[in-house]
């Protein structure tokens, strides 16, 4: 935790492993959760996006270990 005044402020608990904008398309991103290790992929495409845990080529859901 980060104390600030009166307030306490989470530290950061994701961060972006990478970014692609896709012509025509829109954003791919990918998040690590530095808690838990778990990727997701974000989607953000006009007006509407979407948040799903990222799988590897068997299915299950890519985990690294951070810090």
């Amino acid at each position: 935790m980060i104390f600030r005044g009166n307030h306490r402020q989470e530290e950061d608990r994701f961060m972006v492993k990478s970014y692609q904008s896709i012509p025509d398309y829109g954003r791919v991103t990918i998040l690590v959760d530095k808690k838990t290790g778990v990727h997701y992929m974000n989607t953000w495409m006009g007006q509407s996006g979407g948040l799903t845990p990222l799988l590897d080529e068997n299915g299950e859901v890519i985990v690294e270990k951070t810090e």
